[in-house]
């Protein structure tokens, strides 16, 4: 059912994973026919696609005020309390990231700084497929409302006669979206990207999906502007003797039930712990509704990993650079300096994956399939720019333009020598 490896067939594994695949090239064509169509006829070809990926959709394509009203009557008190609770914890969380422009005074002469502003119009994805997923909604949108974001427009599609579960409207109402459109895939994307007579364009668009949204997302990608190309999801566990299997084997399971491309390995110490983990994936799989998804994923892309040491475990999960990092050993704060790649970390035998994915506050849209080595997870970074100012007097730059114009010249640009002698001549 899952592989128990040794570290040379794990690398081996992970190395035929990341091979380049026909299928890859077959969607990227997909998606290349389908945001050339969008972008050149517009709402002709985006309703369309809509018809001809989901179903002939019924009312307008925009979700009117009083549907997102009558959601809220459809979603259970409990629910909608849960749901609260959980964006608080992502506000509080993500309010210390916000940061203030910076006015640097050198002397009366020169004057440089930075400055901190918003995104005008984000478009948020949130999938549609096999599951509902208004966590997505709320780590999605909440960070770019902090930032300042004015238009935050949410696209999720309704499927063949299935209409948005109005629990995304709810948690798009306690997230603070502006706009919410009846649309996925990559008609989506495109229509995000360039803008229909219906479907707003927008400058940044993020939110993970399906292999066909992210084969998307990288081809508007310079036209737009995207948080990441995401791939399959990502587990990796550290283990030791003290975690318990029960717990290491449940861990894996939530990863694995994701899709049938989901990752899940285990590194541990101790062949006792693995051996266990065997066992309780067998038991805890036959009572799983998505059972078969999680076995094939298991089967296809997990692995059981025996380790001689930690500092072993922690080298091979730096190598596979995990979306999630599960540290379950005695004294886990103690290896956060062994960590280098990895998109978000949970420290302990009672911090699931679980918790951050829905609850706690760090933000669970994060990089997969090996970028965390060059790359962060959301954050009001991403819906923030960054644009340098400087100021230098007449007097400053007399005392520059040498140095400058040194420079200028050494690089055979007269011109920029120019601008700066021009200032100085009589």
């Amino acid at each position: 059912m899952i592989n128990i490896l040794d570290q040379d067939s794990f690398l081996a594994q992970l190395e035929h994973q990341q091979a380049p695949s026909e299928q890859k090239e077959q969607i990227e064509q997909v998606a290349k026919d389908v945001i050339k169509n969008i972008r050149r006829d517009k709402d002709d070809a985006l309703f369309y696609y809509i018809e001809k990926f989901d179903g002939k959709l019924e009312g307008d394509l925009r979700v009117s005020k009083d549907e997102r009203q009558a959601a809220w009557e459809k979603v259970d008190q409990g629910v909608v309390d849960a749901l609260t609770r959980a964006a608080n914890n992502i506000r509080r969380f993500h309010q210390k990231q916000l940061k203030e422009s910076r006015f640097m005074q050198h002397d009366q002469d020169i004057v440089s700084g930075q400055l901190y502003t918003p995104i005008e119009n984000v478009g948020i994805y949130v999938p549609g497929g096999t599951a509902c997923y208004p966590s997505s909604v709320l780590m999605n949108a909440i960070p770019a409302v902090l930032a300042g974001v004015t238009n935050v427009v949410m696209v999720t599609p309704e499927r063949f006669g299935e209409k948005i579960n109005p629990i995304l409207l709810v948690a798009a109402d306690i997230a603070g979206v502006t706009d919410i459109y009846k649309v996925g895939g990559i008609q989506a994307i495109a229509g995000l990207s360039y803008g229909t007579e219906t479907l707003p364009k927008v400058d940044k668009i993020v939110g993970p999906g399906n292999a066909y949204v992210a084969a998307a997302k990288s081809l508007v990608f310079g036209d737009v502007g995207i948080d990441m190309v995401a791939g399959p999801s990502e587990v990796a566990i550290i283990a030791d003797e003290t975690a318990q299997a029960k717990h290491i084997a449940s861990d894996l399971i939530a990863q694995a039930e994701h899709d049938t491309l989901a990752r899940a390995y285990l590194f541990s110490t101790s062949k006792t712990l693995i051996d266990e983990t065997t066992l309780e994936l067998e038991k805890q799989l036959n009572v799983l509704p998505r059972v078969e998804i999680a076995e094939k994923a298991l089967r296809d892309f997990g692995g059981l990993v025996y380790v001689d040491s930690l500092t072993e475990a922690f080298e091979l999960s730096n190598t596979l650079a995990p979306e999630h990092l599960e540290v379950q050993v005695d004294q886990p704060l103690d290896y956060l300096r062994y960590i280098k790649h990895a998109g978000s970390v949970f420290l302990g035998h009672y911090t699931p994956e679980s918790l951050g994915d829905y609850y706690a506050g760090p933000n669970h849209v994060l990089p997969t399939s090996g970028t965390a080595k060059f790359s962060s997870g959301l954050s009001v970074d991403d819906f923030v720019k960054k644009t340098t100012f400087l100021y230098y007097s007449k007097e400053a730059l007399q005392q520059a333009k040498d140095d400058v114009v040194t420079i200028a010249r050494e690089e055979q640009l007269d011109g920029h020598a120019e601008a700066v002698i021009k200032r100085f001549e009589d």
